[in-house]
């Protein structure tokens, strides 16, 4: 194999540069060249980036003569990161875990490691001294016994022993911090982490070895570095919720072995993040007397419906431009949904400052909480507490229409199963077999759904 060569390539339109310049003289974009490898390959010799991985031969196959056999999953013992894995570790498989400085990506992966004993593994860290690690090991009261440490930045002289010691299970943190002294950009610049990242993920799937690689966030909350970080890894896990906070929310936005959008709940303790097995109530703040703007809605994450509460504040604006503020759910659609209470419901707010909560600070994208911020708005604007044992859920169209939403019966017995008694749904989710304990009502258009709870 000859000598790796570096170019440089336009993310804008994808040309080859043998040197840098500030403007591409294809395309004619400025700041787009970015510094990459070049390996060429003899006549003769296989290439594993190619495809084939070390010592299995490339070559066409029917898809009857590939084994299906599912390969054992490997759990980590706890079981909300079991669950957002889609059930545990699958060897060779890599995952790409962000979230906010100090929330707990390297707490869970330390506990994660110092659990599994029957593993050989190894922890990388390019941030902190073995010292620091140790320390904290021992802050958590965690076992260190077989704990395997290495602190180094060069991708290279961590494949090389990575290769003497044969892990199972290995830990990079981070992989901003790791670069590859075939490049002349410093680590943490794209170039740095595609390179590799690339390497890494080539050597867990020639060695079957599971990887975790931490990354950090940009302001915005997104993964810094390449967006074709995330194309190359298995699953992609983000860490929600307030580093001050007690709680956090395990995401799962990327899974090749499991459910996308799968939900896991960690409380911060003395001994580091343990699971919440019921999050439902942590995500419920009970009153002890009816409020107005209080809501309960059934939402579903992943493989399990959560009880969440959906709290509203209407107020008279006192500016020019009302203010419609939301924190966990889309602040477009607030305003959309609003229009359409004015519309088909005939109460307008346009001169009102709204502003929607979700309690415990989970973020719900799905469209079945469209019922339930109108009616907790609907709720704190006319100053009239709902039923506490009344839950809601329903999207709703700009015809004012209820359409049903998926697995509605599942939602309506994890209700049951939290003590509430009645519940306004879509038509849609209207169950064949009535469900014992619980009045279900089930409307059509959003003027019924008002009519019923005003």
């Amino acid at each position: 194999m000859s000598k790796a060569k570096l170019q440089y390539y336009c993310t804008a339109c994808g040309s080859l540069h043998t040197k840098w310049g500030g403007q591409c003289s294809d395309c004619g974009a400025w700041n787009t060249l970015e510094e990459s490898l070049s390996i060429p390959t003899t006549k003769g010799t296989s290439n594993n980036r190619s495809g084939g991985y070390a010592g299995e031969q490339v070559a066409i196959r029917s898809l009857h003569e590939v084994s299906l056999s599912e390969n054992p999953r490997i759990p980590t013992r706890q079981p909300e990161l079991d669950r957002v894995l889609g059930g545990g570790l699958v060897a060779g498989s890599v995952v790409l875990m962000g979230g906010d400085p100090g929330i707990g990506k390297s707490t869970i992966l330390l506990q994660a490691l110092t659990v599994l004993t029957e593993l050989d593994s190894l922890y990388v860290t390019g941030e902190e001294s073995l010292q620091q690690v140790g320390l904290r090991a021992q802050r958590l009261g965690l076992p260190t016994d077989k704990l395997r440490l290495l602190t180094e930045t060069c991708v290279e002289n961590i494949l090389t022993l990575a290769e003497q010691e044969k892990p199972k299970l290995m830990v990079i943190d981070s992989i901003q911090t790791i670069f590859t002294e075939h490049l002349q950009s410093a680590p943490g610049s794209v170039s740095q982490i595609r390179e590799a990242a690339a390497k890494l993920v080539r050597f867990a799937k020639q060695t079957q070895t599971a990887m975790f690689l931490v990354g950090h966030v940009t302001k915005e909350g997104t993964l810094a570095g390449p967006r074709v970080l995330e194309h190359m890894v298995d699953t992609v896990l983000y860490f929600e919720g307030d580093p001050g906070g007690r709680y956090r929310i395990l995401r799962a936005v990327k899974n090749r072995f499991g459910a996308v959008n799968e939900l896991g709940v960690f409380a911060m303790t003395e001994q580091g993040l343990k699971g919440v097995s019921n999050p439902s109530a942590i995500f419920l703040s009970r009153h002890e007397e009816p409020v107005s703007g209080c809501v309960v809605m059934v939402t579903r994450e992943g493989t399990r419906p959560l009880m969440v509460e959906v709290q509203a504040l209407v107020d008279q604006s006192h500016g020019a431009a009302p203010r419609r503020v939301t924190l966990g759910l889309e602040q477009n659609r607030l305003a959309m949904l609003l229009a359409v209470l004015h519309r088909h419901g005939g109460i307008s707010m346009f001169d009102q400052d709204v502003f929607i909560n979700i309690v415990g600070g989970v973020k719900i994208s799905e469209t079945a909480a469209d019922l339930p911020l109108l009616l907790a708005a609907l709720s704190s604007y006319r100053n009239r507490p709902l039923p506490a044992d009344l839950v809601v859920f329903g999207e709703v169209g700009l015809a004012g229409e209820i359409r049903p939403v998926p697995n509605g019966e599942e939602r309506l017995r994890e209700a049951a199963k939290h003590g509430f008694k009645q519940a306004i749904v879509p038509k849609g989710n209207q169950p064949r077999h009535p469900i014992e304990g619980m009045n279900v009502i089930a409307v059509s258009r959003l003027e019924k759904a008002i009519e019923i709870v005003m």
